[in-house]
């Protein structure tokens, strides 16, 4: 029987569309944007139908982006018979690789869309971050250069999933980008990266096979279990340095009431391996939605009572 079949999802159905959009890593362009309008409600700068915008066209650039990882890994020979993920739509037949095409065309198009009224607002720099975050999110399985099979995917997750965006949602409210918002970008981009490094570790043996140099692959399992560490550790050192030094109030330590979770998933990633990461991976996207919502109400909380 076909992976299609065991789905119980029709080819070219709705359901194979939702399926190959992954909406549950749709938190990775939701908490970034959470955060920047916090970021920007605490500087006064908030602005609510740019920040509506800059959401939108994130999730659109992660579905285009995932819709690209689908078919691009299918056709490199990453994903085969011995996936041990969540099931990717070409690879169990459920759409074409052109069909994945067309809607990675018209996921990047939509996030244009959003791009000219983000644009309108805040000047031609947008256009700038927007291009490069489309080609990025191409190149990271495609291209003459695959940045995820070069070991290049954490930096590019680490950068557009934190700085970029980030500080592009604060951008687009406020024309201009405070210290904060750096601050802001790391927290987010390590808890987004962790995500892909649980994939990585889970993922290393096949990884091998379709040549995909991954960190893991490269330098072996301690080494993805050792970056999971610091990941996490960066993102919850933020919140602390921030109160420390009197950037924000001590509301933005909100977040740290899910260190105890943290501390569950790493133990899981240090002694776990294979298809057993799968529900760690699943943790780790829950933990990035929980962190981000928290750390963005810790910090309108933190603007309340300053003002």
């Amino acid at each position: 029987m076909t992976t299609a079949a065991l789905s119980g999802i029709e080819r070219g159905s709705v359901r194979a569309w939702i399926l190959a959009s992954r909406p549950k890593t749709l938190s990775a362009a939701f908490v970034p944007v959470a955060v920047g309008a916090a970021c920007a409600y605490v500087c006064g700068g908030f602005a609510p139908w740019p920040a509506l915008f800059a959401f939108f066209g994130a999730a659109m650039i992660q579905i285009g982006t995932n819709f690209a990882n689908d078919v691009f890994d299918f056709e490199s020979g990453a994903d085969d018979e011995d996936r041990l993920g969540p099931t990717r739509a070409a690879q169990a037949g459920l759409l074409s690789p052109a069909a994945l095409r067309l809607g990675m065309v018209v996921s990047f198009g939509l996030a244009t869309a959003a791009g000219v009224y983000l644009t309108y607002v805040a000047g031609w720099s947008i256009v700038v971050i927007g291009v490069f975050s489309i080609a990025s999110g191409i190149a990271y399985t495609g291209g003459p250069y695959p940045l995820g099979y070069n070991g290049l995917g954490d930096v590019f997750v680490m950068i557009f999933f934190g700085f970029v965006a980030v500080c592009g949602t604060v951008f687009v409210q406020m024309r201009a980008v405070p210290e904060l918002a750096l601050w802001l970008s790391v927290p987010v981009g390590a808890l987004a990266t962790a995500i892909l490094a649980v994939n990585n570790i889970r993922d290393r043996e096949t990884d091998i096979r379709a040549n995909k140099r991954t960190v893991v692959v490269r330098f072996g399992h301690r080494a993805g279990v050792a970056e999971y560490a610091v990941l996490l550790l960066a993102s919850y050192a933020v919140p602390v340095a921030l109160a420390a030094t009197g950037r924000t109030g001590v509301t933005v330590l909100l977040p740290l009431i899910t260190l105890p979770w943290a501390i569950v998933l790493f133990q899981r990633v240090r002694t776990r391996d294979g298809a057993a990461l799968n529900p760690v991976l699943e943790g780790t996207a829950k933990l990035l939605l929980v962190f981000g919502v928290l750390l963005a109400v810790g910090l309108a909380l933190a603007a309340r009572v300053t003002s």
